[in-house]
């Protein structure tokens, strides 16, 4: 098993915790319906809201099925109604072409109208009318305004990676343009190294020939000398091929040691080891990984030139010391494809050349070295998208290591740029589903630094709450202005209620109309023990007196009559009229 690294682990738990985000904000929208009083089925809708938790955590893998059935089911129960609008953000976020996506929410809105019109007079307020109602109240707020906002997310982000893709390229472009110019120079200078040493080393190499064929009968004792300025003169003729060869162009190599297939390869690295133990060098060679025969010619041509320049230096410097060369060819085994594709875009070979301090005094070097063949070797990795290093040890011994992206194209072109950034809203052609998104694209939550994520989470969490007190709201609106099942005029208190019956209708007893009545009502009926003159619709006021009512009650406080009679009125004169 390969173990999960803490980096992943984030990445595992996210959708986790989005599921978990979602579905409490249905629950905050049941408990807000619920203590209302606007909650029919309780258990129906807390068992459907828990179903709809569990579609939403399968949205990237069928986003528009998932969608469309979290609208239905939006429609009878209003509470999957922020599952639902957090999908259609998910959702409208990756999918790329405008009209699938502005068809995809028409439906899902049109579809969330439907159901709760039809579920209206069984599980919603009642009647279609008001059903459809809650359904135009909710479709707004849980599938076109997440999609619009959704929308311009994904736009956003894919507007983002295009100008950072397209600074990446100008950037390559300035480096391989860099990479020409310095070619030429090289080219330049090979040119030039050519036509004023190579020529006359070549006339010194004639002259020390003839030279000796003239002093092996004349002077036997001075050909000696001869032979040595000749074979100077071959070697110097050797050595300046392969610095033609350095500064030739990096694309091709000249002199003895031309670019074979076997360049660079497992078999070409032992055999330059084997070479070296052949000079008396004890080198030993470790190879991790599979052979580099699979990798771009610069990545191997990088490879064979920093061992042999290494085991070079060490055959100059260090004859008598241990030498080891590593090779370290990455290939890491990931867990998911999105993994798998990073770790190939980030796979690397290292070559590490070490050597150990020599066990008696330093030699004397005769001819010190000038240092430009570690020069060259690092801006030959470092063209490559590499790193370079080359270092005395505190031990004693030296140490050259280098970094190479396997996938180098070239100079300057650092590692192959397979595919697109993997960042909010990403479409891949050949992912895509039957709606235009991509179903291994990552969550709203893109890359980026942690304080910009946290702040998008945390807008993207406030959003979403917003949208649930609106959805609390407009269906409240809904449920409270449907009518309450009476029609006509309130009932009137009945003879034989009681008396807290009576008053429960507003008959209540009124001092002013009991003072009014005294002296003016009709008999009580017998078995009476109480009446209550009340200031209610039953007294009316009329020209000359007023109507009141009165409501007697016996010993058991039940309702035995209603009585109403007329009270004249008083009306005094004003000052001015006459008696």
């Amino acid at each position: 098993m390969v173990p999960i690294s803490s980096s992943r682990r984030p990445a595992r738990l996210r959708p986790v915790a989005q599921t978990l985000g979602v579905g409490l904000a249905g629950l905050g929208v049941y408990a807000a319906v619920g203590h209302l009083g606007y909650l029919p089925h309780p258990p129906f809708q807390l068992v459907v809201l828990a179903a709809a938790a569990g579609l939403f955590a399968l949205r990237r893998r069928w986003p528009g099925p998932v969608l469309l059935v979290l609208a239905a089911l939006t429609g009878p129960v209003p509470a999957v109604g922020p599952v639902t609008a957090a999908a259609a953000y998910s959702v409208a976020r990756r999918m790329a072409r405008p009209r699938p996506r502005a068809r995809l929410l028409a439906a899902a809105g049109a579809l969330l109208v439907v159901c709760a019109t039809v579920t209206g007079p069984r599980l919603g307020p009642g009647s279609a009318a008001y059903g459809l109602a809650v359904g135009l109240v909710l479709a707004p707020a849980a599938v076109i305004v997440p999609g619009l906002v959704g929308t311009a997310q994904g736009q956003q982000g894919r507007l983002l990676r295009a100008l950072r893709e397209r600074g990446d390229a100008a950037e390559r472009a300035r480096r391989l343009a860099d990479s020409e110019a310095r070619i030429h120079e090289r080219s330049r200078i090979a040119a030039e190294m050519h036509d004023l040493v190579g020529h006359r080393l070549s006339l010194v190499s004639l002259h020390a020939g003839g030279l000796e064929l003239a002093l092996e009968g004349a002077a036997p004792q001075l050909r000696e000398e001869a032979v040595l300025v000749r074979r100077t003169t071959r070697d110097a003729m050797r050595e300046l091929r392969q610095v033609l060869g350095v500064l030739g162009p990096l694309a091709r190599d000249t002199g003895p040691d031309a670019l074979t297939h076997a360049t660079g390869t497992r078999a070409d690295i032992e055999a330059l080891v084997a070479q070296s133990r052949d000079g008396g060098i004890a080198v030993r060679l470790d190879w991790t990984g599979p052979d580099l025969d699979a990798r771009p010619a610069p990545v191997r041509r990088a490879v064979h030139r920093v061992v042999r320049e290494a085991l070079t230096n060490v055959h100059r410097y260090a004859a008598d010391a241990h030498v080891t060369v590593t090779v370290e060819h990455d290939t890491a085994v990931a867990a998911t494809d999105e993994a798998a594709t990073a770790a190939a875009d980030g796979a690397r070979v290292r070559v590490t050349v070490r050597n150990g301090a020599r066990p008696g005094p330093p030699a004397p070097v005769e001819e010190p070295g000038t240092g430009r063949g570690l020069t060259g070797l690092r801006e030959r990795v470092e063209l490559l998208g590499g790193t370079f290093e080359a270092a005395a040890l505190p031990s004693g011994g030296f140490r050259v290591a280098a970094a190479v992206p396997a996938e180098s194209a070239g100079p300057g072109g650092g590692p192959a740029a397979r595919r697109a950034d993997d960042g909010p809203g990403t479409l891949t052609a050949a992912g895509q589903g039957a709606i235009g998104t991509d179903p291994t694209a990552p969550e709203p939550a893109g890359p980026g630094p942690d304080g910009r994520r946290t702040a998008e989470v945390l807008t993207l969490g406030f959003g979403l709450a917003a949208l649930s007190a609106l959805m609390v709201i407009g269906i409240a609106f809904v449920y409270a202005a449907q009518p309450s099942g009476r029609s006509g005029p309130p009932p009137l208190p009945r003879i034989g209620m009681t008396y807290a019956e009576v008053a429960g209708y507003g008959v209540l007893d009124n001092a002013a109309v009991r003072a009014a009545a005294t002296g003016h009502e009709p008999p009580r009926p017998a078995g009476t023990t109480g009446c209550v003159y009340p200031f209610n619709g039953a007294t009316e006021r009329h020209p000359g007196g007023l109507l009141i009512a009165r409501y007697c009650f016996d010993a058991a406080q039940r309702l035995i009559a209603i009585d109403r009679f007329d009270v004249p009125s008083v009306r005094d004169a004003t000052p001015w009229e006459t008696p």
